[in-house]
């Protein structure tokens, strides 16, 4: 068996008029995030992740934001399209933990949420996916609520 990591890292500023979506669930909040398709940085970095532990390039070389086929899309999109293509390449998903880093909006009311989505489109049982969120006391963009940013960690096995 062959097993390999992948990690991802998203950041997108806050923007106004646009709904903040995070790990596939709208939030409640007064700003949104400035982005191509919907800006979900959540899904964004797990993307990348996945794509990095298969070696099968990046999100933008899958999702370029010059291609208008993907302006203002629900980044759900992009976790259907990348679960086929690791199927296509015998991979399957062990784990995902990610981690946000915002000061706002508070996000623990949304976790459940964002692991029951991220879980449906990549076909996982919700314990195979860890989201958590942390701020980072008011240092750096994030700590200055310029906007958000995610980590993420994924194991794939084949």
């Amino acid at each position: 068996m062959t097993m390999r990591i992948g990690f991802g890292y998203d950041v997108h500023a806050f923007a106004p008029n646009r709904p903040l979506v995070l790990g596939g669930v709208i939030i409640p909040y007064e700003l949104g995030l400035s982005g191509h398709s919907d800006a979900d940085t959540v899904i964004h970095a797990v993307v990348d992740a996945l794509l990095g532990a298969a070696a099968l390039g990046d999100i933008g070389s899958h999702f370029p934001s010059s291609d208008i086929r993907w302006e203002n899309q629900p980044s759900a999109i992009f976790l259907d399209y990348t679960y086929d293509l690791l199927c296509q390449h015998q991979w399957t998903i062990s784990n995902i933990d990610a981690t946000i880093v915002a000061e706002r909006p508070k996000l623990a009311p949304y976790v459940l949420t964002m692991r029951t989505r991220l879980a449906e489109h990549l076909h996982l049982a919700i314990e195979q996916v860890s989201v958590k969120a942390t701020t980072t006391d008011g240092l750096g963009f994030a700590g200055r609520r310029e906007g958000i940013a995610c980590y993420a960690v994924v194991l794939l096995e084949k």
